[in-house]
């Protein structure tokens, strides 16, 4: 049974009709207009040359952008140290010219060779600071397996057992991360 189509509403498309619907305007389009045709062409080739320079344009900036990373990420693992090391270099020069004083000649006073001993000393602790650097010193402290290292155990009385009566070797944290667990002497309980 086929349907009427009453006057005044648009027609049915079929599915199947729908794929030749489009080609068949294009070719009474084309047969009417055929500069409109061209016209349409060469604008949708300029705007396809556009988008084509366009993705060039990124792809260069892209690529760009890769190197210039990987050259500050190398220049940044090269010279890393390079603030440290300025600092170190004021402690290295002070034990340089106390190993001269020392070495120099007649009368070596050993308290100037102590307090310049101690100055150097405190450079360098605060140049350590500077970067985070942090002593662990638990001396009189409740021994901590995860800073201390116990290197003996002492009897005493004294003290609670598990409490840190001597250190042997100070350790050091970096930025709160363990370098070095500080060696300790751990009390116990008297038998």
């Amino acid at each position: 049974m086929v349907d009427e189509q009453k006057p005044g509403e648009p027609e049915e498309v079929v599915a199947g009709d729908a794929a030749e619907a489009p080609a068949e305007a294009a070719e009474a389009g084309a047969e009417h207009n055929p500069e409109q045709l061209v016209a349409l062409l060469e604008d949708a080739r300029n705007k396809a040359d556009e988008h084509w320079n366009q993705s060039l344009r990124l792809q260069a900036e892209i690529d760009n952008l890769r190197k210039r990373n990987e050259r500050d990420l190398a220049n940044a693992h090269k010279f890393a140290l390079e603030k440290f090391v300025a600092e170190l270099l004021p402690v290295k020069d002070s034990l340089e010219m106390g190993l001269a004083a020392a070495t120099e000649g007649e009368a070596i006073d050993p308290v100037k060779l102590q307090e310049g001993t101690e100055l150097t000393l405190k450079m360098l602790g605060s140049a350590l600071e500077k970067f985070g650097v942090q002593q662990v010193d638990p001396n009189g402290e409740k021994f901590n397996p995860e800073f201390h290292e116990a290197m003996s155990m002492q009897e005493r009385a004294d003290v609670e057992p598990n409490t840190v009566v001597a250190v042997i070797q100070k350790g050091y944290l970096l930025n709160e991360r363990l370098v070095r667990p500080a060696m300790v002497m751990v009390s116990k309980a008297a038998s």
